[in-house]
């Protein structure tokens, strides 16, 4: 009896460790996949890595070139300034010029209605009759009277 126990015993070590071999095996093909997952996670992680350097260097270019550019239209809406003040300048002259022509224009009328015989005249045409008697009347110094 001592004989076939001690064989029973045998044969359940034996059983065991083809279990456990049989296990082994299982955990070495999960390892190995394990070590081709982190070999892909280890070029993934390569790959974040560059790309996050290139929009690292992409973005300093663009806060470069929004620089460049915040001067650029800084320097053009000053510029735009100026010019908007120098064309009021030249529109208050330019109204001051037509209010000398109406004047002249007023004072070259004749006091007296022409009467029914004389055919109406338009503003534009006594201004531009008005511009055109200025010019005649000068000065002898060439400047208009």
């Amino acid at each position: 009896m001592s004989h076939s126990f001690g064989v029973v015993i045998e044969s359940l070590v034996a059983i065991l460790l083809l279990l456990t071999i049989g296990y082994c095996m299982l955990l070495n093909s999960r390892l190995k996949r394990l070590k081709a997952d982190e070999h892909s996670l280890k070029a993934t992680i390569g790959e974040l890595i560059t790309a996050t350097e290139i929009a690292e260097r992409a973005i300093g270019g663009l806060k470069h070139t929004v620089r460049d550019v915040n001067e650029n239209l800084g320097n053009q809406l000053t510029s735009a300034a100026q010019m908007s003040q120098q064309l009021k300048k030249q529109l208050a002259e330019g109204d001051n010029v037509l209010r000398r022509l109406s004047r002249i224009v007023t004072a070259a009328r004749p006091a007296s209605d022409p009467g029914p015989a004389a055919p109406p005249v338009s503003a534009a045409q006594a201004v531009a009759a008005a511009a055109q008697a200025f010019s005649d009347r000068r000065r002898s110094d060439g400047l208009a009277a």
